[in-house]
Formats: structure tokens, sequence, C-alpha cells
């Protein structure tokens, strides 16, 4: 059995909402040679899986599945990650990343949920709140300070910014990844 410890949460859905904010610029550079037919079809699987994922509340709103679901979603992250920097970038990079970041948005509504169930009151909401909206931010100031500062250095192109805006973001996974580790413990 598995439960919460707050402060370590609190801290993962920091650097987990800081990597939001970096990497949201980045999906239009990343998904650009996709056809607007693919967006479709993603969101009918995205919502189709959502459904399903509805359907197992009963089973799943815990802390030992929320554990399990939430290391899933961010192992899936830095794979589509590792996966991007070591293949050049073209049409099967960008579908595949689509498909990587599709895969984890599933289980956006149950994450939300369970880290409301888990963590109870009001104060650790709050708290669980502001870290995520000051990540969130940190990492959209972030993202723009990096690609101005790599445009200085005569880095024009788009793709090579977000491929290179890749190598902060596996290392905010790499963080993500250990903070959800120490943010359970068990009874």
């Amino acid at each position: 059995m598995l439960t919460i410890i707050p402060e370590w949460f609190i801290r993962y859905k920091f650097f987990n909402s800081l990597f939001l904010g970096l990497s949201v610029g980045a999906i239009f550079t990343l998904y650009a040679p996709l056809e607007p037919s693919i967006y479709s079809l993603g969101g009918v699987f995205l919502a189709l899986s959502m459904l399903i994922v509805a359907r197992f509340y009963k089973q799943i709103l815990n802390a030992q599945w929320f554990f399990r679901i939430s290391l899933f979603v961010e192992v899936v992250l830095l794979l589509a990650i590792v996966y991007f920097l070591y293949h050049a970038y073209n049409y099967q990079t960008a579908l595949l990343m689509y498909i990587g970041y599709q895969i984890t948005f599933v289980f956006g509504s149950y994450l939300i949920r369970a880290e409301t169930l888990l963590l109870k009151t009001d104060r650790l909401l709050t708290q669980l709140d502001t870290a995520k909206q000051l990540g969130y931010l940190l990492g959209m100031g972030v993202s723009y300070l990096f690609y101005k500062v790599v445009e200085s250095y005569g880095i024009k192109s788009n793709q090579i910014q977000v491929y290179d805006l890749h190598f902060l973001l596996l290392a905010v996974e790499v963080i993500v990844i250990i903070l959800i580790i120490k943010s359970f413990k068990r009874l």
C-alpha cells in the first residue's frame, strides 16, 4: 500500500508544470509535418481512451494506481524526448511525438481527480495549484529566454531551436521522474 508525501508531490507538480511551460511552444514546430486530419484522428482516440479510463475509476482512484499511472506518463514523455533527440526530424518523428503526448493526455482527467482526492485539504490543494502555476509560468519564461539566447547565437531555424530545447526538457524530465518516485512511500 502506498501513500502520498505532499511536500515531495508538490515539488513534483512544480517541475511537471515547468516541463509543460517549457514544451508548450515547441509543439507547433514538432507537429508541423503532420496533416490536420491526424489531429482529428488523435482527438477521437483521446476522447475514446479517456472514456475507457473513466470506466476504471472505481479500481484506480487510489495512491497505488495513481503512482503507477503517473510514473508511466512520465516515462512515456522521457522515451519520446530520447527518441526525438536520437532520430532525424521528419514525419515519422513528428507522428511518434504526437502519439506519445496523446498517450499522456489520456490520463489527464484521471490524474487531476486522483490528486484532488489524495491531497484532500484546501491548504494542500492551494499549495499544489500555486506550485503548478508558478512552474508553468517559469517554464514559459525560461523557454522564451532560451529561444532568444539561441537566436542571438545565430540559430534561427525553429527546428534546431526546438531540438536544442529538448536537452533542457530531458534534464527536467529526469528530475520529474525522481520527484514522482520520492512522492510516495509504502505504508
